[in-house]
């Protein structure tokens, strides 16, 4: 089969489509025939050379995927899974090939109404958001949730899902065109973090209270507005270090106001640990996709060979939502 190689870290394109050995189905995994894939900023981060696959996973990027099952690999064979069911799905690495190995347990149905194409955009930001807002940082209906940047895949379908639920959104983004289409998803307030001191907008949306959860991107940079940002009893999740690794902690402000700090990252949890972040989505967040309340935002679609210059797209920060490859 042919997938997309880091040839060595470096810019876009160090990617090449190459002919690589076809995958094989461990114990507990099936056979996906790709169909499409899409670009996350953890793949920006492996290429660089800063965000290694864990041990065992394919060594080409690609943290989800849609397609069709081509084998059911031992121990798969009572799984409810049949050779040639769509699928979307969940992935260590390895997305960017026509065929991945893929644990049954991180398999998930397409939903009722969306194509292969966009249901490839789907399973890495609705993993993400549900763990870490909803199974994590407990978001209930009625709180305020502030997601930084609205525009990406992750930040469009945060809104989306906590709008579905019930929450006030609250989002930041750096243009007002963004801005726009953030409140298009269902986000209540839109804080253009270019023009405004985002904390400030924060107290005045929410009347000197704070938000109850924030999901970050930025990590050390925006720590300590974050923290300034919060509620009583308020949760932040880092899921993202684009603005650095370390910072300053008022622990005073935390012990004051009750707060937790959590961070994560998804790659590498145990599969046991996936196995039930899918698992809520399929049960808890699938509903609202098959129902419309929360679509696939798909900026672009470009073959899966010009995996570069969806790269160099995701690094200009242009897009909203997803860049999709598609075989």
């Amino acid at each position: 089969m042919h997938a997309i190689l880091i040839t060595e870290p470096g810019p876009a394109d160090v990617l090449a489509w190459t002919e690589v050995p076809d995958p094989t189905p461990a114990e507990g995994e099936v056979i996906v025939d790709v169909a499409a894939t899409a670009v996350n900023r953890a793949d920006v981060s492996q290429r660089q050379g800063n965000y290694p696959p864990p041990a065992g996973a394919p060594e080409y990027p690609g943290l989800e995927c849609s397609g069709r099952i081509l084998e059911l690999g031992p121990g798969t064979q009572d799984s409810g899974w049949s050779v040639g069911d769509p699928v979307c799905a969940l992935l260590s690495g390895g997305g960017y090939a026509e065929r991945v190995a893929v644990p049954v347990s991180q398999l998930l149905p397409v939903p009722e109404g969306l194509d292969l194409t966009a249901a490839a955009a789907l399973p890495e930001a609705a993993c993400t958001v549900w763990s870490n807002v909803f199974m994590t940082a407990g978001l209930q209906p009625g709180e305020t949730f502030l997601v930084h940047g609205g525009g990406s895949g992750i930040g469009t379908f945060a809104i989306q899902l906590a709008h579905a639920r019930g929450a006030r959104v609250l989002t930041t983004a750096g243009s007002a065109e963004k801005l726009a289409k953030c409140r298009e998803l269902g986000a209540d307030v839109g804080i253009n973090y270019r023009e405004e001191h985002f904390p400030d907008r924060v107290k005045e949306e929410t009347g000197g209270a704070g938000a109850d959860v924030i999901l970050d991107i930025m990590g050390g940079s925006y720590l300590a507005d974050n923290v300034r940002s919060l509620n009583v009893g308020g949760r932040l999740a880092i899921i993202g270090l684009m603005g650095g690794r370390s910072a300053e902690l008022d622990l005073g402000r935390m012990l004051v106001k009750r707060l937790s700090v959590q961070a994560t990252t998804l790659r590498s949890r145990p599969l046991t640990e996936k196995a039930a972040i899918v698992s809520g989505v399929a049960e808890y967040v699938w509903p609202l996709v098959a129902d419309g309340s929360i679509r696939a935002v798909v900026d672009q679609t470009l073959p899966l060979a010009r995996a570069a210059e969806a790269h160099s797209i995701m690094e200009s920060s242009a897009h909203v939502g997803k860049i999709v490859l598609t075989r």
